[in-house]
């Protein structure tokens, strides 16, 4: 069984599709044991307790410093025994800490091609305001593992989303969750807790339905 816990900040949309595909069984052997949020009052929190999930609030703010925040996090995380760190719409800067515990362990969406429109400052509707900005007529979405940098980690999935003419970044936003995001991000979930994706040299490997990464 693997034992995911989200960190979300905000409304939870795609943790609300995870807890879909669980419940759904379209990601077997599986369980969401926590939703951990920076702000008190995220309705992700609210998804969480309509599903009967552990939400908790666990706020850089409370803490002397980000070492003491950091190892906060860990120790939720340790005591819900989470095997897997799901980054959905967090948006605070991770303590060192909790990267390096959860090495190859943690995995994040962004809704964007990486390495395009990613990195510091690319986050929530900046990405779309920039896309459109520059002009590409190609967008999506990205999950990858977690590391030291900003969007660098090795890249699980992607999609791609086309981009309209008439979008606005509200519009954009909406279509690569629809089209990119709320798909591949359950479907990373699924491949890890299929034993099928491992990371060599940076790069990851996704072994064929059946095999085994080791």
């Amino acid at each position: 069984m693997l034992r995911v816990a989200v960190m979300v900040s905000g409304g939870g949309t795609n943790l609300q599709a995870l807890i879909d595909a669980v419940e759904a069984g379209t990601i077997e052997h599986t369980q969401i044991v926590a939703v951990i949020s920076n702000k008190k009052d995220a309705y992700a929190l609210e998804r969480a307790e309509k599903h009967g999930i552990l939400g908790l609030c666990i706020s850089p703010k409370d803490f002397a410093g980000r070492d003491a925040f950091g190892r906060a996090l860990v120790q939720a995380l340790q005591e819900k025994q989470a095997d897997l760190v799901v980054l959905a719409g967090y948006l605070v800067i991770l303590p060192e800490i909790l990267v390096q515990a959860y090495q190859n362990r943690m995995i994040n969406i962004h809704p964007s091609l990486i390495p395009s429109f990613c990195g510091a400052g690319y986050y929530g509707l900046k990405v779309h305001e920039a896309v459109l900005a520059r002009g590409v007529k190609v967008t999506g979405a990205t999950v990858h593992f977690v590391d030291e940098g900003t969007d660098t980690g090795p890249i699980i999935l992607q999609k791609a989303v086309e981009v309209h003419p008439d979008d606005t970044p509200k519009t954009l936003q909406q279509r690569v969750m629809e089209q990119a995001e709320w798909k591949i991000l359950p479907q990373a979930v699924r491949l890890i807790a299929q034993g099928r994706v491992s990371v060599a040299g940076g790069i990851v490997k996704i072994a064929a339905e059946g095999a085994v990464n080791v």
